[in-house]
């Protein structure tokens, strides 16, 4: 499936359904009711379609102090990845029912664990279901496949570089993807603190999208990212949020900008918030 852009849309995963060389995978969540997903899930999803639970799949909650949705080893990953059929040659699509907001934390786990050709489903399952297209309730069974231990596809930041930025390092740029209520403090329904890092800057996920829920053009996010990094490279450009989940969402529209190499902090807020000694900004200055 030849493309340069980690999007797929309906009509062409449609046409490939039934390849052996895809695997689609359903990530609905709901963060504020955990089962929501898996029960959306087994009422109907895209045919052939596997269940990725953000807690279970996802994340391993195991994990002290690495925030609410700590990335799992690597290794363990890659083997759930292979459990589910998915091999050095095949094409992952991963979708959701909000914007991607779930699917693409998948997408960069995916291109992280060493998987080439990694995909979201642009618009969701609304773009599936709203051209009249079916789902089913069957579960596929599992099936082998084989990734190739490799370096990371995708990088990582940490909290020292968090740190860095809020105590005034400007090679950095850190971009927060969450709602601006919840970065200028004004509410936080998930974690104990509201506000945001020292010298953070708001970007929320949902402004890469259209009113329809698809992401907007290329030209389009690569204007609003250069200008939140201004003359930095991608490199220097580090992504959160509250958990590491919806910041995947601002590395995606950056790929699909062109603008590869940008790093995922995937403590976020909830990691920089698990010590109160650190800094915390409200308001719109950052």
């Amino acid at each position: 499936m030849a493309s340069d852009s980690p999007l797929i849309n309906a009509d062409c995963l449609a046409e490939r359904l039934g390849h052996p060389k895809l695997r689609v995978f359903d990530c609905r969540f709901s963060l504020t009711n955990p089962a929501l997903g898996a029960s959306k899930y087994r009422e109907g999803h895209i045919p052939g379609a596997c269940h990725a639970d953000l807690d279970r799949d996802l994340s391993d909650l195991s994990i002290a102090h690495r925030g609410r949705h700590p990335l799992p080893d690597r290794e363990t990953f890659v083997r759930w990845l292979e459990s589910r059929g998915v091999s050095d040659d095949t094409t992952l699509v991963a979708y959701d029912d909000a914007g991607g907001a779930i699917a693409a934390r998948l997408w960069w786990m995916a291109g992280w664990a060493g998987v080439a050709d990694a995909r979201v489903l642009d618009g969701g399952l609304g773009a599936w279901t709203g051209a009249g297209r079916a789902l089913e309730t069957a579960v596929p069974a599992d099936a082998p496949g084989t990734i190739t231990r490799k370096a990371p596809g995708r990088l990582v930041g940490s909290i020292d570089d968090a740190l860095a930025i809020a105590g005034g390092d400007t090679s950095l740029v850190l971009l927060d993807a969450r709602d601006g209520a919840r970065y200028r403090g004004e509410k936080e329904p998930l974690d104990p603190v509201a506000g945001h890092v020292p010298k953070a800057l708001n970007a929320p996920f949902t402004d890469n999208l259209d009113a329809a829920g698809r992401f907007l053009p290329a030209a389009a996010l690569r204007e609003r990212f250069l200008d939140l990094a201004g003359s930095r490279e991608p490199s220097a450009v580090l992504h959160m949020c509250g958990s590491g989940v919806t910041a995947c969402h601002n590395l995606l529209a950056m790929e699909v900008a062109g603008l590869d190499g940008s790093r995922l902090f995937p403590g976020s807020w909830s990691e920089w918030v698990d010590d109160r000694s650190r800094p915390v900004a409200t308001g719109k200055d950052n």
